[in-house]
């Protein structure tokens, strides 16, 4: 059997890597859409067999797209494809009317496993084989200026890498971890702070930097958390006591590590490489955050920056995650992800 397949993801990288583990015989009669909108467009102009759906995309994610497919009562098979790794994720999507769940990045197996359900003249062999070729397909190298298409391969990283830290602070205080689509950027230390407007908000915060590297890059990780946060915080890590400065603090920094290590975990298991990380720095306490970033302005340069804002559903707990790798490190990064890119 051909299938007829929609991939439905904002990352054109994934779309990419999506389409090409895919079997040969299906290339001809695969659709793209880069948010949930379009592939509703899609799915009302054309029969689509089968639908390889992304979770946090712009305009309509993929909780949403799945409602309107059972609302609207579309005929199309739904495998959702996520770096958004939380237990809850998976039962709300199957809950939803997924067919499966793959997590990011995709293991040939698991895809293997799926596409048995639509490839009947395939054997198990075929299909694995054909998949583990695209997968593990010589991609071109070379450096790159941070164009469009390299950002997109940066989003894409930090998409798995953040669904990774999500899933461990979700598992830690028992919630749902609302995942943000990140933001890539060069920016100049001038413009750090217009990065992180979305925290401001005339609220302060508190916020701890640390320091890694490894392999020829290098950077800062800013873990900023509102102040209206710690009370929340504490209630779900059942602390009784009185909040300090110094217990808010300690908050801050088990936030900090759980978040700023399994990122950075993330994103160096994908490029191939390890992070040393230094020890945690505290910025400031009770601050407006564009304080502390003038405060601390001689810390940074021009730089590569990565914004991820992490929520917790029904509770008032909201923290920035700013990744920032030096110029230097920019070459480097280029070498790692070239793999990654189509020839």
């Amino acid at each position: 059997m051909v299938a007829a397949v929609l991939i439905c993801d904002d990352s054109n990288l994934a779309r990419k890597q999506m389409a090409r583990s895919l079997p040969a015989e299906w290339q001809e009669k695969i659709s793209f859409a880069g948010h949930g909108q379009e592939a509703l467009e899609v799915l009302k102009r054309q029969p689509i067999d089968l639908l390889f759906l992304d979770l946090n995309m712009p305009i309509l994610d993929g909780y949403e797209v799945l409602q309107a497919i059972s609302q609207q009562k579309i005929p199309v098979k739904v495998v959702v494809v996520s770096g958004d790794i939380q237990p809850e994720a998976r039962e709300r999507v199957l809950g939803y009317g997924a067919l499966d769940f793959i997590r990011k990045p995709v293991a040939a197996e698991k895809l293997t496993e799926v596409l048995q359900q639509f490839v009947s003249a395939h054997s198990a062999a075929d299909s694995k084989q054909v998949i583990d070729r695209a997968m593990n397909a010589n991609q071109l190298a070379g450096d790159f200026a941070l164009d469009p298409i390299l950002r997109d391969v940066f989003q894409e990283l930090t998409n798995v890498a953040m669904g990774q830290a999500g899933d461990l602070l979700a598992r830690l205080l028992k919630v749902f971890v609302k995942l943000p689509i990140p933001n890539v950027n060069v920016i100049e230390v001038s413009e750090l702070h217009m990065a992180i407007a979305s925290v401001e908000q005339k609220q302060t915060t508190s916020a701890v930097c640390q320091g890694f590297i490894g392999g020829g890059i290098s950077g800062e990780a800013l873990l900023i958390l509102n102040d209206s946060s710690f009370a929340d915080i504490a209630k779900l890590l059942n602390y009784t006591g009185k909040l300090t400065n110094k217990t808010e603090l300690e908050l801050l920094m088990d936030i900090g590590n759980i978040l700023i290590g399994a990122v950075l975990k993330g994103l160096a298991e994908q490029i191939d490489m390890t992070f040393s990380q230094g020890h945690p720095v505290v910025l400031g306490q009770h601050a407006p955050i564009s304080e502390m970033i003038k405060a601390n302005a001689k810390r940074w340069k021009r730089t590569l920056a990565i914004e991820i804002s992490y929520g917790i559903e029904n509770y008032n707990i909201n923290c920035d995650l700013l990744l920032l790798f030096t110029e230097d490190s920019i070459k480097t990064m280029n070498y790692k992800v070239a793999f990654l890119l189509e020839e």
